[in-house]
């Protein structure tokens, strides 16, 4: 696993979430890249930040009225279209 910043780390699960948005499949898809408990960590931050919401017990989603996904760099392209 490589090391990323917060912010990348936020950027790599946000855009997960938009690809998947089942709590459980974003969880079992970011586990190659990041440890879980840097997934369950900025799933909680982007929570509390309203970047991402929850719908239901099992879905969660980007808040995309209330923020923008922020621009994806290219150095993790490649990482997100693995996923």
């Amino acid at each position: 696993m490589a090391d990323y910043s917060i912010n990348e780390k936020m950027i790599i699960v946000q855009y997960v979430i938009k690809k998947y948005e089942n709590e459980e499949t974003v969880i079992k898809k970011l586990r190659s890249v990041l440890p879980e408990k840097d997934i369950q960590r900025s799933i909680d931050t982007l929570i509390g930040t309203q970047k991402v919401r929850r719908i239901g017990p099992e879905v969660i989603q980007n808040n995309e009225s209330h923020t923008e996904l922020p621009e994806l760099p290219d150095n993790l392209k490649s990482i997100i279209d693995q996923l």
